[in-house]
């Protein structure tokens, strides 16, 4: 079905040459077409299975048969020389695909080893299957093993594998055929015939849609196939240049330097000569297939050394095997902090294994990381740190997750289904939050001591941008409180199990630091009260709490907030017998408005203040207030402007009072006191843009207050040493107020 619809879209794509897309871009779109997978099939891998597996053995017979069938580096251009053989063609279709599967459908070359590899991992694995049936099979020495030899000078690649093999006839229409997979095909026989371990056959086989074998001509300009059946006969060669023929040859299994299982030669291209390198095909093994179910040798070194733990039962792993892999992983030299493994059959088989590090890297200037979590499946990389599995905020973590039927694209380098792997996404999310708070739990002195100051922020940050999960992070945060020591941390349910029964809304206070919260304005009534208040000491808390909202159901409200239900008085009955009375608290409070109408929009009183003349107030804070005008500014290129602000004066505090009583007598004192008010109560919000008016202004107030200083000495001098002089000045002093008092009467 698979090669019937593979070949259709080829034709259909033929058909429409005369269109504008190229023909390329059609066949590669029916061919996508035609070999997505049904959501009911397994659909992993995008392989053609040329190879398979033989049982351990001694390490005599390794080298017996070693010395036997060599034919890999250094024999590889004697054995490629091909005898006069069959010639076959391509048919037309077949052609233009291949061009296309070669060109068009990975985006990266490098996959072609990683594809090659898998192929004589099925192979082994079908091998393995037979012979654990009972099956008679040639060459029981040969090693259950993956070699690979690279010749910098010949310029070859050679993978070699002792598997299952293929026959003349097998080998003309495995390969003779895109599309057409043998590993699937092996499998379909074996439901046929009522296997019962077809199941099992099919977890450890990759191979599916036929195509990666010819991943092969992106790099070589020419492959040659040497082959065996395990069930015995002659060695035949299949070889070809990618250009639309090839030959097959039948060769003796001596001088094809097999026993059984096959081995393709790669001449390489010009241009991919990296790929006869040691180094880089031993870092493409790491990447792609270190866990594959089979050693891997490269030119006699094994170099997949690491098991591949989370297909492990969680209880079969050790610590230290945890800790190795996790070094391994994330190129670490420490333990990790914890580790999450776990597996799930729903939305899809899935086998995971997190790690939570002891510490990030972006708090030493190293830049933004990277996702730490890799997507496999069947043990092979098909997404490295992966974007798509995780949300942003969860960057940190380290990891594998392995899936054995997630729908693959054609070329196997992402995801075919996005909607299952949000859904796959998501249940990750939800098991690493779960796994957090039972540490904070379980393991509280840990969590708040070595985790949460670590990766404290990372969590902050998915409140603001996971807005699903967000009321579980909520419970992870911890901040200081009014009442607690300083640097003593409080979770927002320990918060809320203490708030008196009549209180209603969480409070917070954002300050540079506790010292500053704790002697702010917006403080004071809390303070009176014996109210508690959570502190935050950053814009980055401040903007998680705006995004909150609320907790448990109760909003979350910012000190700053003007209407705030909170007097800083003992009883109404002491606010109304001290300070300002009601007319002069209007005449106050007008006076501001019009002496400053560009940067007041409203001046009123207010009790919330106790040792403070004044404050500004909004319904945010003034550490958010400041983010979104610098935010401004930098998207629109200009300076953001202080908008008008809402004043709350104080008519209890000696500097309003006094104001109010000097206001007509001396009026350009009482502007100075008005508008140095003003842009104290900027300070304290931290909204003052331009301290230089302020100094000009400071050091008038201080030679008006110094020059009265001097006068009154003055007068008390005179006073010791001249009595009429003193009356004299008695007399002017008591005219100069009962003028003061005429002028108030008039107005």
């Amino acid at each position: 079905m698979l090669q019937a619809g593979v070949r259709a879209a080829c034709r259909t794509a033929i058909r429409r040459s005369s269109s504008g897309v190229s023909g390329h871009q059609r066949c590669l779109t029916h061919i996508c077409a035609a070999t997505t997978p049904q959501r009911s099939q397994h659909t992993p891998f995008s392989h053609i299975a040329v190879h398979g597996p033989a049982q351990p053995f001694g390490k005599s017979a390794a080298v017996a048969h070693l010395q036997q069938s060599r034919s890999l580096s250094s024999d590889a251009a004697e054995t490629s020389a091909p005898k006069t053989g069959e010639r076959h063609e391509f048919q037309a279709e077949t052609r233009q695909l291949l061009d296309i599967v070669t060109h068009s459908i990975y985006t990266d070359k490098e996959v072609f080893l990683r594809e090659l590899i898998s192929n004589a991992s099925d192979a082994m694995e079908k091998l393995r299957h037979l012979q654990v049936m009972g099956e008679a099979l040639e060459g029981e020495g040969a090693p259950f093993e993956i070699q690979i030899a690279v010749d910098e000078k010949a310029k070859t690649l050679t993978i070699q594998d002792a598997g299952i093999g293929m026959t003349r006839d097998e080998l003309v229409s495995n390969l003779g055929t895109i599309a057409r997979s043998g590993s699937k095909a092996f499998v379909n026989e074996l439901k046929e015939k009522g296997d019962t371990g077809a199941g099992d056959a099919m977890k450890d086989i990759i191979g599916q849609f036929g195509v990666g074998f010819y991943s092969a001509f992106m790099v070589g300009s020419k492959v040659d196939v040497y082959s065996r059946s395990a069930r015995g006969g002659d060695a035949t060669l299949w070889s070809s240049d990618g250009s639309g023929q090839f030959t097959v040859t039948t060769l003796d299994p001596a001088e094809a330097g097999l026993e059984r299982g096959s081995k393709i030669v790669i001449h390489l291209r010009e241009g991919c000569e990296e790929y006869a390198t040691t180094a880089r095909v031993q870092a493409i093994i790491k990447k792609y297939s270190n866990f594959v179910g089979a050693p891997i040798k490269l030119n006699d070194k094994t170099v997949n050394t690491v098991e591949a733990i989370w297909m492990k039962a969680p209880n079969e792993v050790q610590e230290k095997q945890y800790e190795e892999f996790y070094q391994f992983l994330a190129h670490a030299f420490d333990s990790p902090l914890a580790h999450l493994h776990f597996r799930t059959d729903a939305p899809i088989d899935l086998k995971v294994l997190l790690f939570f590090p002891t510490f990030h890297t972006e708090k030493f200037g190293m830049g933004r990381m990277e996702p730490g979590v890799s997507l496999y499946s069947r043990k092979v990389l098909i997404e490295h740190k992966s974007k798509t599995l995780l949300p942003d905020w969860l960057r940190f973590v380290k990891g594998v997750v392995d899936s054995e039927d997630l729908p693959l694209s054609l070329s196997r380098e992402k995801p075919q289904d996005t909607a299952l792997v949000r859904k796959i996404g998501d249940v990750l999310v939800r098991k690493a939050i779960r796994f957090l708070q039972d540490m904070q739990k379980k393991q509280t002195d840990k969590y708040k001591t070595q985790f949460y100051p670590e990766f404290g922020h990372f969590l902050k940050e998915g409140i603001c941008q996971d807005f699903k999960h967000q009321p579980e992070l909520a419970k992870l945060l911890y901040f200081e409180t009014s009442k607690g020591k300083p640097g003593e941390l409080c979770s927002l349910d320990e918060y809320v199990a203490r708030m008196a029964p009549d209180s209603k809304e969480i409070y917070y206070l954002c300050a540079p630091n506790r010292k500053l919260a704790e002697s702010s304005p917006y403080f004071e009534a809390f303070k009176a009260k014996d109210r508690e208040i959570i502190f935050v000491y950053s814009t980055i808390d401040d903007f998680v709490m705006v995004n909150l909202k609320e907790y448990n159901g109760r909003p979350i409200v910012t000190a700053e907030k003007d209407d705030l239900d909170i007097s800083a008085d003992s009883s109404a009955e002491a606010a109304e017998g001290a300070g300002l009375s009601e007319q002069q608290v209007a005449e106050v409070c007008k006076f501001i408005t019009d002496l400053l109408p560009d940067r007041v929009s409203e001046v009123r009183s207010t009790n919330r203040l106790a040792d403070s003349p004044a404050i500004v107030a909004s319904s945010e804070s003034g550490s958010l207030r400041r983010m979104m005008r610098y935010l401004e500014t930098q998207s629109t290129g200009k300076e953001s402007s202080l908008p008008k602000q809402r004043l709350e004066i104080n008519p209890r505090h000696p500097i309003i009072i006094g104001m109010a009583r000097i206001r007509k007598a001396q009026p350009e004192m009482a502007k100075l006191i008005a508008e140095q008010v003003f842009d104290n109560a900027l300070i304290t919000a931290g909204l003052l843009d331009d301290s230089q008016t302020v100094v000009p202004r400071v050091n008038k107030l201080m030679e008006q207050v110094l020059a009265g200083s001097t006068m009154s000495s003055a007068e008390d001098s005179v006073q010791s040493t001249d009595a009429p002089a003193a009356d004299v000045a008695s007399s002017s002093s008591t005219s100069s107020v009962d003028a003061e008092a005429v002028a108030e009467k008039k107005e």
